[in-house]
């Protein structure tokens, strides 16, 4: 399963959206507050074994930009 299948599998688990979660929407605008953000990501950092940090969760904004940044250090 891709990275971004398994993401929006959580999403649809985890943030208790009323909707479908969107790949490129950020997390604001899928009024995803930035404290179920920040509890999501440790969610994904658990599943894939990464390490997400501050500086990093500051330059993730949408589930693709998410599965993009696990990819790239899952390995």
């Amino acid at each position: 399963m891709a990275s971004a299948d398994r993401i929006m599998e959580l999403a649809r688990d985890n943030l208790g959206l009323d909707r479908e979660p969107s790949l490129d929407a950020s997390f604001s605008d899928s009024g995803v507050s930035s404290v179920d953000a920040i509890a999501f990501m440790k969610v994904v950092s658990q599943e894939f074994g990464v390490e997400i940090s501050a500086d990093d969760l500051a330059q993730i904004s949408s589930l693709r930009g998410l599965a993009g940044f696990v990819d790239s250090r899952a390995g």
